[in-house]
């Protein structure tokens, strides 16, 4: 991968993160979780399309739509974890 692919995915990547938390809201906080997972979610997925030779929507070296694609899974999915509150009574 070249540097401006790089600099591509990880633009695409944060602006993801962004329109996610601008969509959900929340604190500084989620906006940090927000970007760390967008990241880590477009890098795991494009690293899985390259072994799998998976193409959605390539963009010289890099495929922004497998990208985007994990990075919205590990969005939702860390929204949904970091939204599950304990309950007081046990069920036990």
């Amino acid at each position: 991968m070249t540097l401006p692919s790089l600099l591509l995915g990880l633009v695409i990547a944060l602006l993801a993160g962004a329109f996610y938390h601008t969509v959900r809201g929340g604190g500084g906080w989620r906006l940090l979780l927000y970007f760390g997972s967008s990241l880590v979610g477009f890098a795991l997925a494009v690293w899985v399309g390259i072994l799998l030779q998976l193409v959605f929507f390539k963009v010289g070296v890099l495929d922004i739509g497998i990208g985007l694609v994990g990075s919205l899974l590990l969005l939702a999915l860390s929204d949904w974890l970091s939204s599950n509150k304990p309950g007081d009574k046990s069920g036990v």
